[in-house]
C-alpha cells in the first residue's frame, strides 16, 4: 500500500492548493457533507484551484455512511464526468474520509483523494492509515477496502469550528494512541486543560498521536499483526456503539471508544494484570468527560453477538488487543463469553 503524505499545515490554503497540484488530474471533486459544506466549505472554497470543482454534498452523522449516500456519490462522479484521471478531495469528518475514500477507491477501479479531515476524530483516526469503508447490515465499517489517500492536510483551524463533543470524540482516539506508546504521552493527555484549549498544543498533540498511528500502520499496513494495537478499545466500544444506534440513542464513535476503553483496560487487568492505578485513572477521566453509556443486563448477549462479527475475530473466537502495561500491547487475546459478561458488568457497574 503506498506511503501518504501527511502534512500538518499552518496555512490553508496553500496546503490545499499544493496538495491538489501534486496530483495530475482532468476533473476536480470535494466530497462534503450538510455541516461541512456551511462551516468548512468556506475556508477553501477561494483557494484558486478549487474553482473549477464540483462540490458533492451527502447527509452527515454517521448514520449515514451507508450505501445510499455511497451510491450518491458515485452517481454525482459519474453525471459529473469523472474519469480514472480524476482528483476527489475529501472535505470533513470520519464519515466522509470514510465513505468518500471507498467511493474514490472503487469508482472506474480507483482515482485519486486528498483528505482534509475538519474534525479531530478524523485527524488522528479516519483520515489517515488507508482505512476506507461505510456501514452495512447495522455493522460498522463492515464493507470497505485498504487504500490510501495521497495525501492528508491537518489543520487546527478547522478545530474551531468543532463543538465539545467532536474534540472530545476525537481525543478518545488519541487516549488510545497515548495508552498504546508511553506513561508520557498517557499522562499529557490525562493533564489536558479542556476549560481553555491551547489549539497550538493540541495541534503538537495530534502531531505526536498521528505519527504513533503512522509507525505502526507502516510496520503492518493491511493489518496482519501489530496494526490490531490501533484496535484497542475498538472491540467493545463497536459493540456498544452498534447497540446505541440500534436503539436509536446514537453516540459518538470517540465516546463508545473511550466507553470501550474502560471494558478492555478491566479485562487487561484481568488477564494481563495491567495496573489497577492507571485503569482507575483512566476510567476517571473517562467518567468525567464521557460520562456514562447505561446498559442493563438484559442486553449483555446482544452487545456479545456484535462483537462476534468484529473483524479482528478468528476461528469463531472473539479477539481483542489488551495492555499488559501502557506501551505493553497483546494483540489476538481471545476471550470467553464468561469473562465478556465480567467486563460488562464493571462497565455497567463503574
Amino acid at each position: 500500500m503506498e506511503k501518504q503524505e501527511v502534512i500538518i499545515s499552518d496555512s490553508i490554503g496553500k496546503s490545499v492548493g499544493d496538495a491538489v497540484g501534486a496530483v495530475e488530474h482532468d476533473r476536480l471533486f470535494v466530497l462534503t457533507d450538510e455541516t461541512t459544506l456551511r462551516l468548512c466549505w468556506p475556508l477553501v472554497k477561494d483557494v484558486p484551484c478549487m474553482a473549477q470543482a464540483s462540490v458533492i454534498c451527502i447527509p452527515p452523522t454517521d448514520e449515514n455512511k451507508s450505501l445510499a449516500s455511497l451510491t450518491h456519490v458515485w452517481t454525482e462522479l459519474q453525471r459529473g464526468g469523472a474519469t480514472r484521471h480524476s482528483l476527489m478531495v475529501n472535505l470533513g469528518g470520519g464519515m466522509v474520509t470514510d465513505l468518500g475514500g471507498f467511493a474514490a477507491s472503487t469508482f472506474k477501479r480507483g482515482i485519486s483523494y486528498v483528505n482534509v479531515p475538519t474534525t479531530l476524530l478524523s485527524m488522528v483516526d479516519a483520515s489517515v492509515g488507508g482505512k476506507t469503508g461505510i456501514n452495512f447490515g447495522g455493522l460498522k465499517n463492515e464493507i470497505g477496502v485498504f487504500n490510501c489517500a495521497r495525501s492528508v492536510i491537518l489543520d487546527a483551524v478547522f478545530l474551531r469550528t468543532s463543538d465539545m463533543p467532536g474534540i472530545l470524540s476525537g481525543y478518545a482516539e488519541m487516549l488510545k494512541h497515548g495508552l498504546i506508546s508511553n506513561v508520557e504521552n498517557w499522562a499529557e493527555l490525562l493533564n489536558f486543560d479542556f476549560q481553555k484549549i491551547d489549539y497550538r498544543h493540541l495541534t503538537q498533540m495530534v502531531g505526536k498521536s498521528v505519527a504513533i498511528k503512522e509507525r505502526i500502520v507502516d510496520e503492518d499496513p493491511l493489518e496482519h499483526g501489530i496494526r490490531k494495537a490501533l484496535n484497542l478499545g475498538h472491540t467493545a466500544g463497536h459493540a456498544l456503539e452498534s447497540l446505541a444506534l440500534a436503539e436509536e440513542r446514537t453516540v459518538l464513535h470517540g465516546y463508545a471508544v473511550a466507553w470501550g476503553l474502560v471494558c478492555e483496560l478491566y479485562l487487561s487487568a484481568k488477564r494481563l494484570n495491567f495496573p489497577k492505578d492507571k485503569l482507575h485513572q483512566t476510567l476517571r477521566f473517562v467518567k468525567e468527560h464521557y460520562g456514562t453509556f447505561a446498559i442493563d443486563c438484559k442486553e449483555y448477549d446482544r452487545l456479545y453477538d456484535y462483537m462476534t462479527h468484529d473483524k479482528k475475530n478468528t476461528a469463531g473466537r472473539i479477539n481483542f488487543t489488551l495492555l499488559a502495561d501502557i506501551g505493553d500491547i497483546r494483540i489476538n487475546q481471545a476471550a470467553g463469553k464468561e469473562e465478556i459478561m465480567d467486563m460488562l458488568d464493571f462497565f455497567r457497574e463503574s
